[in-house]
């Protein structure tokens, strides 16, 4: 892996004699009570300040005041004018936008597209305290109050809409957010080594738009450097083209910048002066730390979805930090700018970050109100980042990566330890030892050669790569530490747990079930069935079922009443009605009641995502002959897909009777056993089947993709 300065190894900014701020300002006030005279950054943010490292915001404030910098927070703020925007100054260095811990449009709206009626990120769950699109609304308002100051996007918005992408709520390909939000930088991922950087740059009087060379920073530009090797995505797996869609790349040169004459990489591409495209064969013999990919362009992925397929697989081939090249898209006359991944932090960095001093409480002016997303973690720790499993509908890979970074066990417990003294009404329960997986702390591969040079998607489908470290033996001697710390009376595993990992372990099973579990343990099977499963990048059912197994006998032994609570998807891609029909009596035959079940939602750049709107799947190649996915577009059909879900609910009956009579399973129906639903309808229980019958525009909607889709 490529070598990093520490984070914390800078020469801290004259500001450090201010010392550390109880929490971070919000007014003039609270900096004319630190002794500011103004801020060197501004942090905008869509989610209510809470000074707690589960929360982006107060990780990046923290971080950059370690760096000797005054940080000040505008903490959703009325996006109307540019009030908001000015109330705490001018910012010396620049503006940090970002949407907060989710995307805006995520947080606002359901997978129906329906507007959501509360927001965990907002004082007493008050909806509509952000806009759509947080972070370009946001950054064209600080724009507005400060012309002349850098601005820079960061989050997790900003790393789901880096590049061209499909955005499920508009139903067509938005451009990179930096483009719209007319920004500086952007920084992706887990941005701390980039952050940390860039601003003691400012501060030395380097102007943003020289710094170019930062890892996990995107930008725009006019034209390409003329000393870099410039390749062709569409070379990178398969030579053959894209037909019959034309070839992205017969109507411009790949680089708007001069051949590399002494290169002879024309004589061997073939391709006239002015299109120097190398094959990957050649330009594997050329540096990777000096060579980019070309994307098709914003305009081409517009265009024509399986196109967008293409750029989504090599855009995903192209992230892990040791061996990922810079990519460039085009937009327009410009080109979009993708430095490769940032560096992992390493465990000595990732435990000083964890172990600022944060106040781990909501902002001062809040009061009493309530903030259920801090009342959640309040009493969690988060021990890693990051996420081997590659799950295509998740949006982990493309913010945190795949490479797990671990604090140490003993930065863990002296956090315990500062929660059991310092955090009012803590009464010994800890509800989370975890982070995006629960049980990923300290694995990795055997060989850190073998982990630069890796493409895989995921670590552990189709089944457990042979060079992942996966012991368990180190988390379960956490678990027994933690609860040895004094005052800690019990620990909860609240986290997503990754169970066919687990059942390699079946001593961890014991020590979670045993100790770890408050009555329920949530898991994701997502489905049953291997077509959908498939484009999930999730193990077969099978694994599930050992896992149970393993769940229920060490819950016999240990004398609890336990019960797992089983999460699946309904709508995902590659899933058909017969699919959705097989889980639904699997969820009969296994006595599951689901009260709360979801849809797919298609977040931005996920690869289920570009599976979704291109009807391709970008895990294979994409050829003329490419493997087509089945999608559930349609309100009505998602509406059934959920409603297989919840065979048990009267209010789904007719839609579902309607759907077996269609499937020739009209056998299902009746009121004995063996029959998934009754043939009778209790009165006043048709909502969902009268419901989807009235969904604005769907008609012409459908229409339109009847049209589009027609050629098939």
């Amino acid at each position: 892996m490529t070598e990093a300065p520490d984070i914390f190894s800078y020469r801290k900014h004259w500001a450090h004699k201010f010392g550390t701020a109880p929490e971070l300002p919000m007014s003039r006030a609270e900096m004319e009570l630190l002794g500011w005279d103004a801020c060197d950054v501004i942090l905008v943010c869509g989610d209510a300040y809470v000074d707690h490292p589960s929360f982006g915001m107060a990780i990046i404030g923290r971080l950059l005041e370690a760096q000797g910098f005054r940080v000040g927070i505008i903490a959703q703020p009325d996006w109307t004018s540019v009030a908001d925007f000015s109330r705490l100054g001018r910012p010396e260095l620049f503006f940090g936008i970002t949407a907060g811990n989710m995307d805006s449009m995520v947080n606002r709206y359901t997978a129906d597209r329906r507007k959501r009626s509360d927001d965990a990120y907002t004082p007493d769950a008050k909806p509509d305290h952000r806009p759509d699109r947080a972070l370009t609304v946001y950054a064209q308002r600080a724009r507005e109050a400060y012309k002349d100051v850098p601005i820079v996007l960061g989050g997790i918005e900003a790393s789901l809409r880096r590049v061209a992408h499909y955005d499920y709520w508009s139903e067509k390909v938005r451009r990179s957010v930096l483009v719209d939000a007319k920004a500086d930088l952007l920084l992706y991922g887990n941005a701390e080594r980039a952050l940390v950087a860039l601003a003691h740059r400012l501060a030395r009087g380097e102007p943003i738009e020289h710094i170019r060379d930062l890892r996990g920073t995107a930008f725009m530009r006019r034209e390409l450097p003329s000393d870099w090797i410039c390749m062709d995505a569409s070379t990178l797996d398969s030579s053959k083209r894209i037909d019959p869609h034309p070839n992205p790349y017969r109507d411009e040169p790949i680089c708007r910048g001069k051949t590399d004459a002494g290169s002879g990489l024309e004589a061997e591409s073939g391709l006239g002066s002015g299109q120097a495209v190398p094959s990957a064969r050649v330009a594997l013999r050329v540096s990777r730390e000096r060579t980019l990919v070309r994307l098709p362009s914003y305009e081409q992925v517009r265009a024509d979805p399986v196109l967008y397929a293409q750029a989504a697989r090599v855009f995903h081939l192209e992230t892990n930090p040791g061996n990922a090249r810079a990519l460039v898209q085009a937009h327009g006359d410009r080109e979009l700018w993708l430095n490769p991944p940032p560096v992992p932090l390493r465990t000595d960095e990732l435990d000083r970050l964890y172990e600022l001093p944060f106040a781990r409480r909501p902002h001062s002016s809040y009061g009493a109100a309530r903030i259920p997303a801090w009342e959640m973690i309040r009493f969690s720790v988060n021990i890693m980042r990051g996420c081997f499993g590659g799950c295509t509908f998740c949006s982990i890979t493309e913010h945190e990566g795949r490479v797990i970074q671990s604090r140490s066990q003993e930065s863990i417990l002296r956090e315990l330890e500062d929660i059991r003294d310092r955090a009012p009404e803590f009464k010994g329960a800890i509800s989370d030892l975890g982070g995006p997986t629960a049980n990923m702390w300290r694995m990795s591969c055997r060989s850190p050669v073998i982990a630069a040079a890796c493409r895989r998607l995921s670590c552990v489908h189709p089944d457990l790569c042979n060079n992942l470290n996966a012991d368990h033996g180190p988390l379960v001697g956490l678990y027994r530490k933690a609860r040895a710390v004094p005052g800690i009376k019990r620990i909860l595993i609240a986290s997503g747990l990754r169970y066919d990992l687990a059942v390699r372990s079946p001593t961890y099973v014991r020590e979670l079930v045993t100790h770890h579990v408050g009555g329920y343990l949530k898991i994701a099977p997502e489905h049953t069935e291997p077509g959908p499963l498939s484009k999930m990048l999730k193990p077969g059912i099978g694994s599930f079922e050992r896992f149970r197994e393993l769940f229920e006998r060490y819950s016999r032994e240990a004398g609890k009443e336990q019960y797992l609570i089983p999460y699946f998807i309904a709508a995902h891609p590659g899933t058909s009605d017969e699919d959705m029909l097989k889980l639904a009596l699997w969820l009969k035959r296994n006595n599951f009641r689901l009260d709360q079940v979801q849809s797919f939602l298609p977040t931005p750049l996920s690869i289920a995502t570009a599976m979704y709107h291109s009807e391709r799947n970008p895990l294979k190649r994409i050829t003329p002959d490419s493997e087509r996915v089945l999608v559930v577009r349609g309100q009505r059909q998602r509406r059934l897909h959920k409603a297989f879900l919840r065979y048990h609910d009267p209010e789904n009956w007719p839609l579902l009777r309607e759907a077996l009579t269609r499937m020739g399973r009209a056998d299902l129906i009746g009121n004995g056993k063996r029959h998934l639903i009754p043939s009778f309808q209790p009165p006043g229980t048709a909502g969902v089947a009268a419901a989807s019958r009235a969904v604005p525009g769907q008609g012409r909607r459908r229409a339109a993709r009847t049209k589009r889709q027609s050629g098939r």
